[in-house]
């Protein structure tokens, strides 16, 4: 480990590898020692994987079984707390590392998810390679999956539990399915990846949707416009404010009365992107015709997300995203908190959390569980703004941090003679859908289609009997048109497509091919 000013310096899992490979192999392999420590670790240790992993969902915790507004995991989504409950989250694995003999110096590497090396080739090969060497032995790749070591169980779909997983169960990424709570879905995936039986062919597979994700592009009017998940990451760093920029809940409250100029994109839509693309999502548009569409990977869905280990990896550097925009706004000693916004109560997103007061205000004050400072008390936001003086660490050098202010802004900005219309995309209720789903926008211009949006939704995997989904948890999205000409705008049909787990839902509708969920419109769609 490094220092920098006397705090510990979290580095690029891709430098780590390149470290290696020239020859100094001890960071890399400490980083691997680590996470293969805390994987071994029973399942009842609070170092554990299993125990830290689990906090972000399954093994859900607590007494609500019956309760229509339970929520079992202690994560924060679509609210304020989102990068602040996460930061800590990544805090309480790093401690949990060093615990492991050894490894008392390590830090927490971040995958670069905005450098050119993964916009060309996809996820760092340390974190997708089959095997490792340590210590002179051939071992599993710490960083590549994990085997449950203890069972999880859905007690939420009371006979029917789709989203248990027993003890043995290894944790998979796209193009393959982990579904396997059922007879039914069990036969389903078994099927399913029956499909794809080489790694390293599914390894190849998993690094072209990832690429896609963060790459794609949109052609109109001539013009290659690039509208992928690296751009929604230099777009978030323009949001003017810590409310607008750390969830989707209030950044759709402030995009339903912004013009297409002033839209902004919070920190959550590109982590949400990521997550669907490494679990199990082509990109629309672009797979219309992979035969993929069957993929349920682990980091896809919040029930489990937490216990793949690129959960960490690519978390590191939502927090390290969110670290540069505190340093771009000034905002590295406090964090402005609208009061009463949305976004900023307990019920604007899956549910209260354990030891969370159903409908409460969130603020920088609110409890971060079950992250505890040493005197016993949970940390908050206020705990944890500065990175560097309050909790000890600093970030190496990446991607991202030398783009300057104004080329930033330049992506908000409706160049001359471009369109100024946003289509609103509302009244899609979660509850209705089964786990997370993908909202795609089409401009249709002279009979062809071009995708101008993609929003990840990052979902539970049943919400079909949460009260709280039911009246709260309307899903919104905003995308601007000011890539196309005005002319061109205006004379454009609009076709919005919800990719889910179970079909796509279309308006307007086709003539055909909906499946009976979507036989009822389930959504609307307006240009203003």
């Amino acid at each position: 480990m490094s220092k920098t000013n006397g705090v510990r310096v979290r580095r690029s899992i891709q430098d780590l590898q390149n470290d290696y490979n020239s020859g100094n192999k001890k960071p890399l392999e400490d980083v691997m020692r680590a996470w293969k420590g805390i994987k071994d670790l029973p399942p009842d240790n609070p170092n554990s994987f299993f125990v830290i992993g689990g906090y972000h969902g399954e093994p859900f915790r607590g007494a609500g079984w019956g309760n229509s507004q339970y929520w079992g995991g202690y994560c924060n989504h679509g609210n304020v707390l989102f990068p602040t409950w996460h930061r800590m989250y990544l805090v309480r694995l790093e401690d949990a590392l060093r615990s492991i003999p050894g490894c008392a110096d390590v830090t927490q590497p971040f995958w670069d998810e905005t450098a050119p090396d993964s916009l060309k080739n996809g996820i760092p090969s340390a974190l997708t390679d089959e095997f490792f060497e340590l210590d002179g032995l051939k071992i599993p790749n710490p960083l590549r999956s994990f085997v449950f070591n203890k069972n999880i169980v859905d007690n939420i779909s009371g006979d029917n539990p789709n989203y248990s997983k027993r003890k043995g169960y290894e944790t998979v990424r796209y193009p393959l399915s982990g579904l396997v709570g059922n007879a039914q879905e069990q036969q389903q995936t078994d099927a399913h990846n029956a499909l794809f039986p080489d790694y390293a062919t599914n390894v190849k597979l998993l690094n072209t949707n990832i690429v896609n994700w963060l790459t794609s592009t949109v052609v109109v009017d001539g013009q290659t416009l690039a509208n992928g998940v690296a751009d929604q990451f230099k777009a978030c760093l323009n949001a003017p404010n810590y409310t607008l920029f750390s969830n989707t809940t209030s950044a759709a409250e402030w995009n339903d009365n912004a013009s297409a100029a002033a839209q902004v994109m919070p920190l959550e839509q590109p982590h949400n992107n990521i997550h669907l693309a490494t679990g199990g999502f082509d990109v629309p548009g672009v797979f219309d015709a992979s035969p993929i569409a069957g993929a349920n990977g682990d980091m896809g869905e919040n029930d489990t997300a937490g216990l793949d280990p690129i959960f960490f990896f690519h978390h590191c550097f939502i927090d390290r995203v969110f670290w540069l925009w505190q340093k771009r706004h000034n905002a590295t000693k406090d964090l402005d908190v609208i009061p009463e916004y949305p976004g900023t109560n307990s019920v604007d997103n899956q549910g209260p959390t354990p030891g969370v007061v159903p409908n409460s205000w969130l603020t920088p004050e609110s409890a971060l569980a079950p992250f505890k400072k040493p005197n016993g008390h949970f940390y908050t936001s206020r705990d944890c703004i500065d990175i560097e003086t309050q909790l000890g660490y600093t970030y190496g050098p990446g991607s991202l941090e030398d783009i300057a202010a104004a080329a930033v802004q330049e992506l908000a900005a409706v160049p001359a003679g471009n369109s100024n219309k946003v289509v609103k995309v509302s009244g899609l209720n979660r509850a209705s859908i089964r786990g997370s789903f993908v909202i795609a926008v089409f401009a249709v211009i002279d009979g062809q289609r071009h995708r101008i949006a993609i929003d990840g939704v990052l979902s539970r995997w049943n919400v079909s009997g949460c009260a709280n989904c039911q009246t709260h948890l309307e899903t919104k999205a905003f995308a601007s048109l000011q890539l196309l000409k005005a002319a061109t705008a205006d004379k454009a049909g609009i076709v919005v497509e919800v990719h889910t787990r179970d079909g796509i839902l279309t308006l307007p509708q086709p003539s055909a091919g909906l499946l009976p969920l979507f036989e009822k419109k389930l959504f609307r769609v307006e240009v203003r």
